[in-house]
């Protein structure tokens, strides 16, 4: 293998004079003020005004008294003196809860304030009973967003502010959400250009409201361990969205003024530590009113009533200058690690965003894994090191990239996708406040690349995150994934089999398997391209077939007998395929309604709603098709298996059709007919990528008849042996004996549940395996004698099978119909011989295995009739076994007198 290394200077070196800008406050925590006539946007998960991120620094303001009219009185001049103060305080956005008179608009734009305007209504009763209620409501809410249309300082608008739990009780929630779509469509209606959002808060989080363009909350909690807790999981409830907390707060009244700063100071960092992409304080003064009366019991502004700045006004001051983190963190070295083989199409715009990364201490290693197109040229033009090597695939590049690494945390990220300015901050800091051994963030599809890539990143089989809990994750995707350098090392890095993918997936596992946990930053966001045109996804979800055989045999104890893979944690990601039938999930509300934090208990898809989500759904469609066929051809009372054959064949496209139907499109067009083309082009997809993935499974021996580890052939499938040994061990110590033996042996075992009477089973195949249970007698000084019990398995599928064709068979042989009876019971037969051999086969795997741990213990093998004579012959037990057996009967008689 040659190497060439080429720009060994780190990014670090080459930028000199900018890195040490970007230690300073002013640089890397303040970002520079946006264009003021600009209209902020959603660029994943945040916000930008321009091409600048607008990290949401806000305070909210009222509501003050009300007027004859009923509408909220502002003072004009009490506004100026507060907007001055409030942007001396380095507060950038005001959240009103009604809708403000121009002139306040123009006043906050003088200041360069951002508002988030209010659309009161009737939220706080039963609204929906009152059809001209409703109707009020809409116009009323498209009546206040043309009040502001266009305006520049509009950050944002609000439909709705905590809709109360009993409310959302009530009418149930499917209800709720779709009238609270209909207004952010009005909404949109007189403001295409303005944001849209709908303030919720804990006791109704269970609201689906993904068509908002970001999610925002008000949540009062007065730990921080529980903020933090809370806010990981309202990020998961967010997915791709931007999470902004639209209230948090504390009462100086109750808890005091110097409580106050400090409560304040710790939520506001933990917010933004959090990802989250901004936050409002409840309020800039204690001045406040509700239903036309001031509230006198409440203190919880940063100011008193007469607008006198109290400690919490300086404290919020403070964090909010250094959001989303402090300027004098000790960042650690991070070396990011791109591999790329034939990625000039896209490795630009990957190494551009890594040039703007803002953080202070990292390098970038290209790894050019034997491109024959202008890779190399063009990792040439920026100031990183460039490590050129023979194309040996993806595991390889990565474990070079990591040998050259010189930081503690190795970032890979892929030559299709560019990261986030602060994606390094947000994964340094879930590094250094945890000791999880890697950290994933959120890939996120591009906006511009295209209408097909968008129905891509909405189809099954995409790069996703699978999370154990809101703050652990079983899996990481490869295109934003970062290590310990220590962990990966002591791992042995990558493993070179996988060229293409798959390594992810497994080194997730090795890392698990050592004892240790993977995270997951919600704001440390890439942003990956997905495929751009039909054939290039098929050709990558085979591929990803490819990888699962590979996977299942060197993790064959995580595949069904089917050959599917079920993680034990959740799925997060859009394109993920539900269950046909599958219900929505139960709402945890509480007694009578009143729990404060009301969430939505997800439903677990049993494994017949589970089946046709499988790639091996089809193989099912196609034998049905075969006897349907046969039917045609030969015995026509096989034409009755058309309605399962009509059922099989529909659960697949009824399935693609709803995941088409649950897309969301960033760039949906207006016309009813191009959004329809999109939702066809997804279910076209969701119905492919199965197929593409059966196919490269098949192609690669992840088949349902594979098998794995199976050596030797034992005609008695019922066996009990005994194993003596002059060494004590406990029960457990000699079960794992027996499953490293077997495992050593390429074997797929699987351990028993607390409520198996079997210990360890042995899969022979989808058919048939065989199954151990064991007892240890206890002899005295340490000895002990190990009996051993194997006796066969035969699965369902293989008994319903057997059963099903042979009951053709011999209805079709009652029906003179002699070919079609022969032809059915050949297939029954066949199944009964699979099962027979299967069984046999791993019941010779659990031989060999004890006769290995005979070999290392010098221990021998008993039948327990005692008529060892009857283990002659057997292909797994040889002649010395009977000999070893006739010792230990002997011995075994001479220890009981």
């Amino acid at each position: 293998m040659s190497t060439i290394l080429k720009n060994t200077e780190t990014a670090s070196d080459v930028r000199g004079t900018s890195s040490a800008l970007a230690d300073t406050p002013e640089q890397s925590i303040v970002l520079p003020a946006p264009a003021v006539d600009a209209r902020p946007r959603v660029h994943g998960k945040f916000l930008f005004v321009g091409n600048e991120k607008f990290y949401v620094r806000g305070v909210t303001y009222g509501t003050f008294r009300s007027g004859a009219n009923g509408e909220e009185i502002f003072d004009p001049e009490v506004v100026a003196r507060d907007f001055e103060m409030i942007v001396a305080n380095g507060i950038n956005a005001v959240r009103t809860y009604t809708v403000p008179p121009r002139w306040l608009l123009d006043a906050a734009h003088k200041y360069g304030l951002r508002i988030m305007v209010g659309l009161p209504w009737e939220q706080h009763i039963a609204f929906l009973d009152e059809p001209d209620r409703v109707r009020s409501i809409e116009e009323g809410v498209r009546a206040g967003v043309r009040a502001c249309a266009g305006h520049p300082a509009v950050l944002c608008y609000t439909i709705g502010n905590e809709i109360p739990a009993s409310i959302a009780r009530w009418y149930g929630h499917r209800r709720i959400e779709r009238f609270l779509h209909k207004l952010y469509r009005a909404a949109k209606t007189a403001d295409p250009e303005g944001l849209v959002t709908y303030v919720n808060y804990p006791s109704t989080e269970y609201l689906q409201l993904r068509f908002l363009d970001f999610m925002c909350f008000n949540v009062y909690l007065e730990t921080q361990e529980t903020l933090a807790a809370y806010l990981a999981r309202l990020q998961n409830i967010a997915g791709d969205h931007p999470l902004v907390m639209a209230e948090i707060g504390l009462d100086s009244r109750r808890n005091g003024e110097e409580a106050q700063a400090r409560g304040l100071d710790w939520q506001v960092r933990t917010a933004f530590s959090a990802g989250c992409a901004g936050a409002f304080v409840f309020a800039w003064t204690d001045d406040w009113h509700r239903g036309g009366h001031s509230i006198e019991d409440w203190d919880f502004g940063l100011t008193t009533r007469t607008r006198q700045p109290k400690p919490a006004l300086a404290r919020v001051r403070r964090a909010f200058t250094e959001v989303p983190f402090p300027a004098n963190i000790q960042w650690p070295r991070i070396s990011v690690v791109v591999c790329s083989y034939n990625g000039d199409r896209t490795i630009r715009d990957c190494l551009e965003g890594l040039l703007r990364l803002d953080y202070p201490n990292y390098e970038v290693i290209v790894v050019n894994d034997g491109s024959t197109d202008h890779t190399a040229a063009i990792a040439d033009e920026y100031p990183f090191r460039v490590i050129s090597t023979e194309n040996q695939g993806l595991s390889n590049a990565r474990n070079t990239g990591m040998e050259a690494a010189t930081g503690e945390i190795v970032a890979y990220t892929d030559d299709d996708a560019h990261p986030d300015q602060h994606w390094l901050k947000y994964l340094a800091a879930t590094f250094m406040k945890t000791s999880h051994a890697g950290i994933g963030g959120p890939n996120i599809a591009p906006r511009d690349d295209g209408a097909i890539a968008e129905c891509v990143a909405n189809a099954p089989g995409g790069p996703t995150h699978v999370l154990l809990n809101d703050l652990e994750a079983e899996h990481i995707p490869g295109c934003n994934m970062a290590f310990r350098k220590a962990a990966l090392q002591e791992i042995g890095g990558f493993d070179p089999q996988y060229r293409a993918a798959g390594d992810d997936v497994d080194v997730c596992w090795r890392i698990q398997e050592r004892g240790w946990t993977l995270g997951i930053s919600p704001a440390a966001v890439v942003w990956h391209h997905r495929r751009n045109s039909v054939r290039d996804y098929w050709k990558q979800q085979q591929g990803y077939g490819k990888a699962e055989s590979l996977l299942e045999r060197k993790w064959p104890e995580k595949y069904n007998a089917a050959g599917h893979l079920s993680w034990t944690g959740r799925l997060y990601g859009k394109g993920l395929p539900q269950a046909i039938g599958l219900r929505r999930g139960k709402i945890y509300q509480g007694t009578w309604g009143n729990a404060p934090f009301q969430s939505v208990d997800e439903p677990v898809s049993g494994w017949l709603q589970s089946l046709p989500l499988m790639p091996e759904w089809y193989l099912v469609v196609g034998s049905l098709a075969a006897l349907y066929a046969l039917g045609n051809a030969l015995w026509s009372p096989l034409l009755l298996v058309l309605p399962l054959l009509v059922l099989s064949a529909g659960a697949p496209i009824v399935q693609a059709v709803l995941g088409g139907m649950r897309a969301s499109f960033l760039n949906a067009p207006i016309s009813l007919f191009g959004r329809l083309k999109l939702r066809l082009l997804t279910a076209f997809l969701h119905l492919i990528q199965p197929v593409a993935r059966l196919r490269g499974r098949l192609r690669h021996g992840l088949s349902p008849w594979r098998q794995r580890g199976l050596k030797g052939f034992s005609l008695r499938l019922w066996q009990t042996v005994a194993i003596w040994s002059e060494r004590w061990s406990d029960s457990s110590g000699r079960l794992q004996s027996i499953e490293a033996a077997l495992r050593s042996n390429s074997a797929v075992v699987l351990r028993g549940g607390p409520y198996d009477r079997w210990d360890l089973e042995v899969r022979g195949g989808a058919l048939g395996s065989a199954r151990i249970r064991t007892v240890l007698e206890e002899h005295g000084a340490g000895k002990q004698l190990l009996r051993v019990r194997s006796s066969p398995r035969f699965s369902m599928l293989s008994v319903s099978l057997i059963l099903m064709f042979a009951a053709l068979a011999v209805l079709a042989l009652h029906d003179r119909s002699l070919v079609a009876s022969a032809i059915l019971g050949t297939i029954a037969l066949s199944f009964v011989m699979r099962t027979f051999y299967e069984c046999a086969a791993a019941t010779a795997s659990v031989l060999g295995a004890l006769r290995q741990i005979e070999e290392e213990q010098q221990t021998v093998f008993e039948d327990q009739d005692g008529d060892v004579a009857d283990l002659v012959g057997s292909p797994t037990v040889t002649q010395s076994d009977v000999v070893g057996s006739l010792l230990i009967h002997r011995e075994l008689e001479g220890t009981r007198d």
